[in-house]
């Protein structure tokens, strides 16, 4: 899941859950469309439910994403990376005020980190239990 915010932590967030997706990591994750789980129970939930591991790529500490699905999804709990910690760039607000070259730079530093850190730190083979952390990325 990944923050669909309008500002620019929200957009480094949107683009690092697509680099980890459909770049980085298609072979072991899926995105989901956040609006379509959260607002309506169909094929974007069941993904989320049936997911071994759940990534929450959330722009700043509100943490959006994984509080929307909380509430739709009882006793949910994702792995959540708040991006803005892992670049260093001190960012405007404005998605317009931030070069291209900025955010896409940054979003590349998120989906690194995630996909070193969270999907390749899952041993080939290993199953996760219930009791860990339940991938998939959604925005």
């Amino acid at each position: 899941m990944a923050c669909e915010g309008a500002c620019s932590k929200g957009e480094i967030a949107r683009r690092s859950a697509n680099l980890v997706a459909h770049r980085m990591a298609r072979d072991s994750t899926v995105r989901i469309c956040l609006g379509g789980a959260f607002t309506k129970d169909t094929g974007q939930r069941e993904l989320v439910r049936r997911a071994k591991l759940v990534i929450a790529i959330e722009g700043c500490f509100i943490s959006c994403s994984s509080r929307m699905m909380k509430g739709a999804l009882k006793g949910l709990e994702p792995v959540i990376v708040q991006a803005d910690t892992l670049y260093d760039a001190d960012l405007p607000f404005g998605i317009d005020e931030v070069s291209e070259e900025e955010l896409s730079e940054c979003a590349r530093v998120v989906a690194e980190t995630v996909v070193k850190e969270h999907i390749n730190a899952v041993p080939p083979g290993k199953k996760i239990s219930k009791n860990e952390n339940v991938c998939c990325t959604s925005s």
